[in-house]
C-alpha cells in the first residue's frame, strides 16, 4: 500500500499532550491518529449502510401500503395481548 503525507496544524500545547499520552500507552502519535481514522471510517461505514437499510424498510413499507398489503391496528393490538398474556402465563409458571 502507498503512504501518503497527512499534514495539519493543531494547538502546540494539544499537541504536547496527545504526544506525552500517546508515549504512556507505548504508542506513537502516527500510530493513534491512524487507529483514529481507521475507526472513523469504520463507523461512518456502518451509519451509511445502516441509513440505507432503513431507507430500504422504509420504502418497502410504503410499498406495502400502497398495495393494500396492511394490517388493521386493531389486530396487531390483539395479537400483542395474546403474546403478553403468554408470556406473563409462562413467568408465572416458571416461578411455580
Amino acid at each position: 500500500m502507498r503512504e501518503a503525507t497527512f499534514t495539519f496544524r493543531v494547538d502546540e500545547a494539544l499537541k504536547s499532550e496527545f504526544t506525552t499520552a500517546a508515549k504512556a500507552s507505548d504508542r506513537t502519535g502516527a500510530q493513534l491518529l491512524r487507529d483514529f481514522m481507521r475507526e472513523f471510517i469504520r463507523k461512518e461505514q456502518e451509519a451509511m449502510e445502516y441509513d440505507a437499510w432503513y431507507r430500504q424498510k422504509i420504502e418497502a413499507g410504503r410499498a406495502a401500503v400502497a398495495e393494500g398489503r396492511t394490517i388493521a391496528a386493531e389486530d396487531v393490538e390483539a395479537e400483542a395481548a395474546e403474546w403478553r398474556k403468554s408470556v406473563l402465563s409462562r413467568v408465572s409458571n416458571s416461578g411455580s
